[in-house]
């Protein structure tokens, strides 16, 4: 769809018809490609993003594994577990 607005061979309004959108929802489209097409085939990465420490992540959920099973017994043992979970 916002390959055939870009090529302009049809006006919007017959694009609208042909495919039962509206004009505005093809010009939004036509814009995203047009914005985001240049990152779909470059290889290089956002320096916005943080590098991810797998270290970290791995220590973070045996910590939260760790606290979510004390509680499971604590709870369980205090009998306010729904009965599906004992």
């Amino acid at each position: 769809m916002a390959l055939a607005a870009i090529k302009g061979e049809k006006t919007l309004a017959e694009l609208a018809h042909d495919y039962d959108l509206h004009p505005n929802q093809i010009t939004t489209w036509r814009t995203q490609l047009l914005e985001g097409a240049a990152g779909v085939f470059g290889s290089e990465k956002s320096s916005d993003e943080p590098a991810v420490d797998v270290k970290t992540l791995h220590a973070k959920i045996g910590e939260l594994t760790l606290a979510n099973d004390f509680l499971e017994g604590a709870l369980g043992k205090a009998g306010l577990l729904p009965s599906a979970k004992r």
